[in-house]
């Protein structure tokens, strides 16, 4: 289990937030902290301590007034720790060479793949041809309707009909180089992680998977480690102390080495 960890932008700021409360309309997020430094800093934090694989969410879509800022915001900590992190928030075919040109390890990408409720295959080709499977996330962000948990798209406001399932896990593995995976109704809350989740996701373990969702302390830690048989990565936001929370960042690192 390696950690992981995130700078996530909305409206132009680094923000931790309630994933389900975040709203195109209006550019609205239930906020939990908002950073007086800027994305760079968090960036060269995390390169300081050779951490890789982090990833940075724009939660902004292109057609917000704030997507430029927040745009802007990551491609400075790209060019801070190039090679370091991952990004993710309105990726395409057509963009996607820009960010890893400016920086980015890999792309992150949901909604274009997960259009109409649906995969699109088309889609998720083109991604290949652009960028290649090695540098390719693909973001199976997943809320529970019924009992299951299904995919998310447009910045966790809609439902697709896609089931987080082994079965699309298998599917999908062969497009991409790992897949990252927010619980987003425990998203932002710091009150203990989605458990079901978790252990399907730990019995599959075939390429690395990033969880996030709902950290908040060290005994969440152990029981992610436990469920996901020592085979997830982990990302924690609003919980860890740069951000507000009462999991101190360097104790954070410790534990996972000591693990």
């Amino acid at each position: 289990m390696e950690f992981r960890p995130c700078i996530d932008i909305h409206n132009g700021k680094v923000k931790q937030i309630v994933g389900g409360s975040l709203k195109d309309a209006g550019d609205q997020a239930a906020e939990n902290f908002v950073a007086e430094q800027d994305a760079a800093y968090f960036a060269k934090l995390y390169q300081k301590e050779g951490i890789k694989g982090g990833h940075i969410i724009l939660l902004n879509p292109v057609s917000s007034e704030y997507y430029k800022a927040t745009r802007e915001q990551a491609e400075h900590a790209l060019r801070a720790y190039p090679g370091g992190l991952q990004i993710g928030g309105g990726v395409t075919a057509e963009n996607a060479k820009e960010f890893l040109d400016a920086g980015a390890s890999h792309v992150i990408v949901t909604s274009y793949v997960f259009r109409d409720g649906k995969i699109n295959y088309d889609n998720l080709k083109r991604l290949n041809a652009a960028v290649g499977r090695e540098r390719l996330v693909l973001d199976l962000s997943c809320r529970k309707k019924e009992d299951t948990y299904y995919i998310v798209t447009d910045r966790w406001q809609k439902f697709t009909d896609e089931e987080v399932s082994t079965v699309l896990l298998d599917e999908l593995s062969s497009y991409c180089d790992e897949f990252l995976i927010h619980a987003v109704d425990v998203e932002g809350k710091a009150k203990g992680i989605e458990k079901e989740l978790v252990k399907m996701l730990g019995e599959w373990g075939k390429i690395p998977v990033t969880y996030a969702g709902g950290v908040g302390s060290f005994e969440d830690l152990l029981e992610l480690k436990k469920l996901g048989n020592n085979r997830l990565n982990v990302t924690i936001g609003s919980a860890l102390d740069l951000f507000g929370g009462p999991m101190a960042y360097d104790k954070v690192l410790q534990y996972m080495k000591k693990e």
